[in-house]
């Protein structure tokens, strides 16, 4: 049984390009899978059809195992040159560059196919390895499959599982107006002042966390904060000057129970 891989090839495009461009299947794996697709063998695969559209050039399994190679190499010089159009590199510049170039390879191939009359290539499901005479040769082939295969694996591994950077907490105070400024600290006795209290979660997991404020070494406000991953607290807190001279308002920062402070900043407020 002959299958139009071409026409297979131009469906899976113009399907990957509808499917990716609608917001609402961003979550989708289907649309994880099309644009693996697309970047990893759609593109190869169109052009070494244009390039051997002979059934004598080239088999089956040669032309998948280039397919990925020449995708792999292929994308990006794509995105090479985007990076120096007014376009830029951008998902929709690369999806549509990648989209074009594969159709418009396999129009060329589907034409060179077509000149070819009886000798053109066709996909049927006998697809079966030309095995050189050449013992080194034979070797050669296995070898270079093999290293293509462990390329495309390499780089859907690398794809598919996001790179974790370090894990960390932003803690931070801010004055009147969200700025790094302005902070209350010169006060009279008994006047209130008021910051920001600010904590960003950055540790790839939901941290429960516990705020504690001392004005001078003692307790003046608790709260347990519970954030999931790359979830903000942001609290204003207003304290009142105690007795004349200079005192420590401390903000500590505890994670998950632990004992230690994890975090601390300090302002120091002069009462007059």
């Amino acid at each position: 049984m002959e299958i139009n891989d071409l026409g297979i090839i131009s469906a899976l495009v113009i399907l990957t390009v509808l499917v990716i461009s609608l917001p609402a299947l961003a979550d989708n794996p289907i649309r994880t899978a099309l644009g693996l697709a697309l970047t990893l063998f759609l593109p190869g695969y169109s052009l070494i059809s244009a390039l051997f559209p002979g059934k004598k050039d080239l088999g089956g399994m040669e032309r998948i195992a280039l397919g990925f190679g020449l995708s792999i190499a292929v994308v990006p010089v794509i995105g090479f040159i985007l990076n120096y159009t007014s376009f830029g590199v951008t998902q929709e510049s690369v999806l549509y560059s990648v989209a074009a170039f594969t159709l418009i390879f396999a129009i060329i191939a589907y034409s060179r196919r077509m000149n070819l009359e009886d000798e053109e290539f066709k996909v049927s499901f006998d697809l079966t390895i030309k095995v050189p005479e050449n013992k080194a040769d034979r070797v050669l082939t296995v070898i270079f499959c093999f290293a293509i295969v462990l390329s495309v694996a390499t780089l859907v591994y690398v794809i598919s599982t996001p790179k974790q950077g370090d894990k960390f907490t932003e803690f931070y105070i801010l004055g009147p107006g969200g700025i790094a400024g302005n902070y209350p600290i010169d006060l009279k006795t008994g006047q209130n002042g008021t910051v920001i209290i600010g904590v960003v979660n950055h540790e790839y997991q939901t941290v429960n966390y516990s705020l504690k404020v001392l004005y001078n070494g003692t307790d003046v406000y608790e709260k347990n904060i519970l954030l999931e991953d790359n979830q903000t607290y942001v609290k204003d807190y207003t304290f009142k000057a105690g007795r004349k001279g200079i005192s420590e308002l401390e903000f500590l920062l505890y994670k998950d129970g632990m004992s230690d402070v994890y975090k601390s900043l300090h302002l120091w407020v002069n009462a007059s």
